[in-house]
């Protein structure tokens, strides 16, 4: 194999690597009844003019297995931080007691369990397609290479590898889906 088909290979794994990342980030901020403090990552609060994620102007930890509080630094960042909380849309309501932030996580109902598996298989669906999409490219990249005088066979070759990452990063998707379906399913 040449030197430019295995940079195209090892491209297209590093592509479908960040791929399978960004579904794990993704997948820890759906909360499967358990409180984490990921699940308030991507929320920004409004600090000094400039929006910023909670985590970055206040201490979060999890009190127990339903409780979350954020404490920010500064006592005037309370009001913002409960404001993007409820923003954002969560479906927590904040509990503010003038010093801390405490989120109580109620129980799962069997719709709404239904709901976040829903919601997971969206993102792993997302996360398929994104794969899908480094494997055309990369069976593009090939097939210059083909147009600019490789030989027919090495092109069919590094194709074959190509399909072969996809289903292996594909499998790992699916992996990662009945995982967090059978966490957010268990009672």
């Amino acid at each position: 194999m040449t030197e430019e088909l295995k940079l195209i290979i090892e491209d297209t794994a590093t592509s479908m690597d960040k791929a399978i990342n960004h579904l794990e980030a993704e997948l820890a901020k759906i909360r499967a009844g358990k409180a984490t403090p990921q699940m308030l990552d991507g929320i920004l609060a409004e600090y000094y003019g400039n929006p910023t994620p909670i985590s970055q102007v206040a201490n979060i930890t999890t009190m127990d297995a339903r409780t979350i509080s954020v404490q920010p630094w500064e006592k005037n960042m309370l009001h913002v931080i409960e404001r993007a909380i409820i923003a954002a849309n969560i479906g927590i309501n904040p509990q503010n007691d003038g010093n801390i932030i405490r989120l109580f996580l109620p129980p799962l109902t069997e719709e709404r369990r239904k709901e976040l598996v829903k919601r997971c298989n969206g993102e792993g669906e997302n996360a398929k397609v994104s794969i899908r999409n480094i494997r055309r490219d990369s069976i593009e990249g090939i097939k210059k290479l083909q147009k600019d005088g490789l030989s027919e066979d090495e092109c069919k070759d590094a194709e074959v590898e190509a399909q072969a990452l996809t289903d292996k990063f594909i499998a790992l998707v699916e992996k990662h889906l009945a995982a967090k379906e059978k966490e957010i399913m268990a009672v």
